[in-house]
């Protein structure tokens, strides 16, 4: 292998790497959780006022829970479409890296 290849493949080890664990997957599971329980919360919040006679003070702690965790979803949510974005273009080179190697073209892997 001459030095150009081997940087190839030092570059597609150091891309396969970083890859193998999806942060943006982590992320979007956050902002599903707290998007859930801010709609649970929302939810007993709003029974919660519509049983009671006049406003109870609990009612004020959900709903500034609720408001807590929707914008600690949409915080999360909006991460992880960025995070997202960088993830593809990294797999995208290193889908290039491979055309570039010829890993994925079976004639090249056959003994000449």
């Amino acid at each position: 292998m001459n030095a150009d290849t081997q940087d190839l493949h030092e570059q597609l080890e150091r891309l396969q790497t970083a890859l193998s664990t999806r942060q943006s997957t982590y992320l979007f599971a956050q902002s599903g959780v707290a998007s859930m329980a801010a709609l649970i919360f929302g939810c007993a919040t709003g029974k919660l006022i519509w049983d009671s006679a006049k406003l109870p003070y609990l009612a004020m702690l959900g709903v500034v829970v609720t408001l807590g965790l929707f914008a600690y979803g949409l915080t999360r949510y909006r991460k992880g479409r960025t995070v997202l974005a960088d993830e593809l273009v990294r797999y995208e080179t290193m889908l290039e890296l491979r055309r570039r190697l010829r890993l994925d073209d079976p004639s090249a892997l056959l003994p000449q």
